[in-house]
């Protein structure tokens, strides 16, 4: 069963601003849902509207099946636990958890034996006593959980409720947020911008960017196949290297991706390899993460790459090598240029690859085809490997795990072998290339 549903949903302030822009997304009943992205990206919106904090000027937002839009808050049956604890600085922390039973006209005897069963559940059963000026943010935190839990909501609503606390602590309490709603079977709706967080705790995770939804899926699929360049590069330590790379076709035997001095062969038995060709003379974008890359001597066959290592990170459990391989970076700008998912009419691009693919068949140029232009296009047309807004290009670092205080310097040589079966293809758009998308 869906525990939320929102359909085409979006919010447009008063000042024009688009915070949500036509998300649609589903939460099945019982799910951990994490919303990710860098602030601004519309994902506390998102939370707020399901709230009923905010109301949508378009679309509709369901709860349990049943159209909530104009239900008002305290009838959504919904928990929220948020970033600044909320907490009321005058009440004992046992009166703090019990105020929502309060409001609820839950009797005394009743209220106090909730109260404690969820405080010793969160182990701070032996400070229901004290004002949460006399407890440390870990604990604040639990009382801000202990305040939601103790209602037995249908949906628990998160807006990043650890970001204020520090790494060791935001640790230990990720392991037991997520233990403890899975245990009490609640849907949850999650807000953050730490991967980490979103990687380690997520039954799935809905990727936003500018207001717009990008990717959904289970922590495993948006990071082993992310759906976008942006998703691409927005998950993982250290970020995928995106390489701009040329595709030439060699029927029946490989294509090659020129990445500027050197270049990659994808087998043709690849599945993917026909799905790439499709880009033959066309610059597509090519990612690889660190983990597909492994040192070898230089003479080793197969899919190698050389380098010289321009700096090193030691990190105490490994070491980063950083090669320039002579290719063009493609770096993901966060904040400007066009989504990947505006796709402009009218610019004529399958005529242009249809024509160099009669060119590849018959071995001569055909007549040049002219590309309708669709008026007010030509601007927006602008790819991922042009708009100067969506990305810089810079000299490509390949970024290469190494073991801890390798014995390699700065200016050493470095070749390293590619997993082809790991490499990652994007369009001139940003979307992902390949064939049986999940």
């Amino acid at each position: 069963m869906t525990a939320v549903a929102l359909k085409d949903v979006t919010k447009v302030f008063p000042d024009g601003t688009v915070a949500v822009d036509n998300v649609s997304l589903d939460v099945n009943d019982g799910e951990f849902m994490v919303l990710l992205g860098p602030s601004g990206c519309g994902k506390s919106t998102v939370l707020r509207m399901v709230a009923g904090l905010e109301d949508p000027t378009s679309g509709a937002v369901l709860l349990n099946g049943e159209l909530a839009n104009d239900l008002p808050p305290r009838d959504r049956g919904v928990a929220m636990v948020f970033q600044d604890f909320a907490l009321y600085p005058h009440m004992s922390v046992g009166n703090n958890i019990a105020f929502p039973l309060r409001l609820s006209g839950v009797e005394e005897r009743a209220r106090n034996e909730r109260v404690a069963d969820v405080a010793n559940a969160l182990g701070i059963g032996d400070v229901l006593g004290r004002k949460p000026s006399q407890l440390s943010g870990g604990q604040r935190q639990r009382v801000a959980m202990g305040r939601a839990i103790v209602r037995r909501p249908g949906l628990f609503l998160m807006d990043e409720p650890l970001s204020n606390l520090d790494s060791g602590l935001r640790a230990e309490l990720r392991a037991e947020i997520s233990g403890l709603v899975r245990e009490l079977g609640v849907s949850t709706i999650y807000v953050t911008h730490d991967q980490a967080e979103a990687l380690t705790m997520a039954d799935r995770v809905a990727i936003m960017r500018k207001g717009v939804l990008q990717d959904v899926g289970t922590p495993t699929q948006v990071y082993g196949r992310p759906a976008t360049l942006y998703v691409a590069a927005f998950l993982g330590s250290p970020r995928m290297n995106l390489l701009e790379a040329t595709v030439y076709v060699h029927l029946d035997r490989y294509v090659t991706l020129n990445l500027g001095e050197q270049a990659l062969h994808l087998p043709w038995d690849d599945l993917r390899a026909r799905a790439v060709a499709h880009y033959h003379g066309e610059r597509i974008v090519v990612g690889m993460r660190a983990e597909a890359l492994t040192p070898v001597a230089p003479d080793t066959p197969g899919a190698v790459l050389q380098g010289r290592i321009r700096y090193l990170e030691h990190h105490g459990h490994e070491s980063l090598a950083f090669l320039d391989i002579g290719a063009t970076a493609i770096v993901v700008d966060d904040l400007g240029g066009p989504m990947p998912g505006e796709r402009p009419v009218g610019t004529g691009r399958g005529i242009r690859r249809l024509s160099r693919v009669i060119q590849r068949l018959t071995g001569r140029a055909s007549a040049a085809v002219p590309a309708p232009v669709t008026p007010g296009a030509q601007g927006a047309r602008e790819s991922v490997l042009n708009d100067p807004g969506r990305h810089h290009r810079r000299p490509a670092e390949l970024a290469v795990r190494l073991a801890p205080y390798p014995a390699v310097s700065p200016g050493h040589s470095m070749a390293v072998s590619v997993r082809m079966d790991a490499v990652h293809f994007f369009d001139e758009r940003g979307d992902r290339i390949d064939v049986g998308w999940r």
